[in-house]
Order: C-alpha cells, then sequence, then structure tokens
C-alpha cells in the first residue's frame, strides 16, 4: 500500500507525519509548524501545503493522498465545514479547497474519529480491533467521541457519529455553544468541572487539583465535585453503551488520565447499563500527542 501521510490540524500547531505503511506504522518523517489561525482560512491551507512540500522533500517522496483530522466536521450534504472552534473554518469548503490546493485527493475527520482510529489500529485496542466496536472518548477542554467497528470509522449520515458530548445530560449544566442546554460537554469536561467547584468556593482550581484535594480529605467541595464528575461520567457513558455496547471504550483527553474514572467512575456507568452487568472495558490511551496525526494518516 505504500507511506501513509496525515495532518493534524490544531488550533495553535499543524503537525505532519509519513508513516511506511499500514501494517507496520514506523514513523518515516514527522514535521510541526504553527497553525497561524488568525491569519485566516487562506492561510491555514498555505500552511498545511507548506508542511506538505517540506515533509516531500525531507522524505524524497510524494503523498498520493492525505488524511487530515481537523476541528470541526465536514457535512456530507453539502461539503461545508460545520461545529469546528476554528471559526474561520466553519461554512468554508476545506475538503475541496485543500484537494485544489495540494492536487491530491483529501479525506477529512474531526480530532475525536483521528483520536478513535489511532487507538484502534496502533494503541490500546490494537491486539484486538478486527472485529471489535471500539470508542475512543475525548474529555479535556470539549466532549466528543469517534466510532470504530472492525477497524473502520464510522462518521455517520451527517458526520456527527460519536458526539456523545452534545447529548443532553443536566440542565444544570446550562448553555452550550452548540445552542442547546445541558450537554454532557457543559457537565463534565474539564472547564465544566472547574467552573462547578468555582462558583461553591469562589477559588478557581484545576481539576487534578480538585482530584488531589478530595482524595486527600481535606475539601469537602472538592469531594462533592468528584462525586458529581463520576456520578454524570457514568449516566452520559451509559447512554453510549446502551446504543452502541461497544467492546473497548478509550477514555482520553486530559480527564482520560484520572485515575478515578477507571474504577469509581465504571462503577458509576455499571449502575445505569440496560445490562445485570457491564462487559465493556475501558482503557487508558497509549498514543499520547502523537494520536491526532497517526490516525489521520490511517483515514
Amino acid at each position: 500500500m505504500g507511506p501513509l501521510w496525515g495532518i493534524d490540524l490544531g488550533g495553535t500547531k499543524i503537525e505532519g507525519v509519513i508513516l511506511e505503511e499500514r501494517e507496520h506504522p514506523r514513523v518515516l518523517k514527522r514535521l510541526r509548524i504553527p497553525t497561524e489561525a488568525k491569519q485566516g482560512y487562506h492561510h491555514i491551507i498555505e500552511q498545511i501545503v507548506r508542511i506538505v512540500e517540506v515533509l516531500t522533500i525531507e522524505a524524497g517522496i510524494k503523498p498520493g493522498r492525505l488524511g487530515i483530522g481537523s476541528p470541526g466536521t465536514l457535512d456530507p450534504s453539502n461539503q461545508l465545514m460545520k461545529n469546528s472552534n476554528t471559526t474561520c473554518l466553519n461554512g468554508m469548503p476545506f475538503k475541496r479547497d485543500l484537494e485544489i490546493a495540494l492536487g491530491i485527493p483529501i479525506e477529512l475527520a474531526n480530532d475525536a474519529n483521528c483520536f478513535a482510529m489511532a487507538e484502534t489500529h496502533m494503541g490500546a485496542a490494537k491486539d484486538t480491533h478486527a472485529n471489535q466496536v471500539v470508542f475512543g472518548v475525548i474529555m479535556g477542554t470539549g466532549v466528543g467521541g469517534g466510532l470504530v467497528v472492525n477497524g473502520n470509522l464510522i462518521a455517520g449520515k451527517q458526520g456527527i457519529a460519536g458526539e456523545w458530548g452534545h447529548i443532553f445530560l443536566d440542565k444544570e449544566g446550562g448553555d452550550c455553544y452548540c445552542g442547546k442546554v445541558g450537554c454532557v460537554e457543559q457537565v463534565i469536561s474539564g472547564p465544566a468541572t472547574e467552573r462547578y467547584y468555582e462558583n461553591l468556593v469562589g477559588n478557581k482550581l484545576t481539576v487534578q487539583e480538585i482530584v488531589d484535594r478530595h482524595q486527600n480529605g481535606e475539601d469537602e467541595i472538592a469531594t462533592k465535585t468528584v462525586q458529581r464528575l463520576l456520578k454524570y461520567f457514568g449516566i452520559g457513558m451509559a447512554q453510549v453503551i446502551n446504543i452502541l455496547d461497544p467492546d473497548v471504550i478509550v477514555l482520553g483527553g486530559g480527564l482520560g488520565k484520572i485515575d478515578l474514572l477507571y474504577s469509581d467512575g465504571v462503577w458509576e456507568v455499571e449502575k445505569h447499563v440496560f445490562n445485570d452487568s457491564l462487559g465493556t472495558t475501558f482503557v487508558r490511551p497509549k498514543l499520547g500527542d502523537s494520536a491526532g496525526v497517526f490516525g489521520a494518516a490511517l483515514l
């Protein structure tokens, strides 16, 4: 099949990689440059063209096609970008414009889908992905997810498969940027968890500091905050499991590093699953910040 080329487009950096081949995904070349998103949509395209040109020179090979992981989603119905926090992409024919600029076919997916692909083929679910349903979770500044079935990414008719961050969880989460109220992202994301604690005590701490204070038994509000996080994590994840019944869930993002999610959090999930036991396995990601660009190459 030959080398696989991937680009991970982030808000602050663009990363490119060339992998030797799918079955032996050794990194041949890797490069990062700044996104400089404030300079606008066309500048982002120019930066992607630039990184491909530099990788081509350094590797001595040209890409025949390219996978790109991006913030937001390409709407299958009109081929325009939507739901991107790099707002200059929204409403733009990003895939088409990149194909024109580069002269090669582009496969594009959002960052959560790329995370799920990478962890399925190269990371935490690598050994058993062939006939599995794998759900990759992003829990950090935002909450998202990607779905891989039998090794293949499932994007869905509207390109929103896996977007559990925007199912309703609790109205006390308040307004979400998506226009709805009480989304998962507004209840158990990192900022939402920190905001809940700050509203109760007037003091802002990071999620990890809140968890540490809870585990040290020195802060009742920290304990209340952590218990709330675990409770709603359980309710939210159980809805995903009841619909998809995945074999494996990989927990990525900053909150995926919290040990309690793999013990107390999983117990909370089990309380709400429509079954007498929980068969889904929750695992930690293995690829770190490489998952996005590796997943893009695997597209």
